[in-house]
């Protein structure tokens, strides 16, 4: 299995390199932030926030069934007022690129903006106030992924407290605070903000990735405290059991080259966990 997981990291780059010759923008989607009209007051918008979680990557180039995708094809079935989801997740985001700019593969992008991913969202959701009923946001997992080491399943336990601690202080002091502050308008609330944590893609492998994965969605959890609602992907996907039989139908780590990404059923069960979370009032 090392040997797989050596040849995966090679090939990684290659694909997502690939995927930059090979991703089409649609044009109906190409409208820049900060040019779009004003909207009507019957319409209802949802942006989406992340990683390649929230973009939907896949390693067979399918991005087209994320769990992004799936909520918003919803989300428009259940209520003609909702437009198409505005997706700005990028794929290698962490919560600093998020803020600073500088994400590895800006070029993927299914909702083209300049600059950074949090500076684009809020001139959005500026852009549309008091009409964004739905922002989600998955982001943390690439913060920590460079402390465990897949070849010998050892992790890095101080550089991961270092980055945990970074982590929670763009959450605290600047991703949570910002975005509800830009979904409240006169003091109440316009839309709902859904927060996700991470499965553990390498718990078949590297068992002891498990405890950290459950710590660092604790530190999500308690970032977002009330700023919005937290689901727990985690438990979806099957929790902390060892071997997990989920991984591989769910994601596409036993493949001939493993990916930590979700499969097409592992997106759809990530939406199941948004769509259950979503307040009534938003498709009322």
């Amino acid at each position: 299995m090392s040997g797989l997981l050596k040849h995966w990291r090679i090939v990684a780059p290659v694909i997502l390199i690939c995927s930059l010759l090979l991703t089409v923008v649609p044009s109906a989607m190409a409208a820049s932030v900060g040019h779009g009209a004003s909207p009507s007051s019957s319409k209802e918008y949802y942006l989406a926030l992340g990683d390649s979680l929230a973009f939907g990557f896949q390693p067979n180039l399918d991005f087209r069934h994320g769990y992004v995708d799936d909520l918003s094809k919803y989300l428009v079935a259940h209520d003609d007022e909702f437009q198409p989801v505005a997706n700005m997740a990028c794929n290698g985001e962490t919560s600093t690129t998020m803020l600073n700019g500088k994400c590895p593969y800006p070029s993927i992008r299914k909702y083209p903006y300049k600059g950074a991913q949090f500076e684009a969202a809020l001139d959005y959701l500026h852009q549309h106030a008091g009409h964004v009923a739905l922002v989600t946001l998955d982001i943390g997992a690439n913060d920590t992924k460079n402390d465990i080491n897949l070849q010998t399943c050892k992790i890095e336990k101080q550089k991961f407290a270092t980055d945990l601690a970074t982590l929670d202080k763009n959450l605290t002091h600047t991703i949570l605070p910002q975005l509800e502050a830009a979904l409240t308008i006169n003091g109440q609330a316009t839309g709902q903000l859904i927060v996700m944590n991470y499965y553990d893609p390498f718990q078949n492998i590297c068992s002891d990735t498990v405890p950290f994965t459950e710590e660092l969605n604790q530190h999500l959890g308690n970032d977002v405290g009330d700023y919005g609602t937290f689901v727990n992907v985690f438990h979806a996907f099957g929790g902390a059991k060892v071997p997990n039989p989920n991984i591989c139908s769910y994601t596409w780590m036993c493949q001939k080259v493993p990916d930590i990404h979700a499969t097409d059923l592992g997106y759809r069960v990530i939406e199941d966990v948004f769509e259950d979370a979503l307040q009534s009032e938003i498709l009322a």
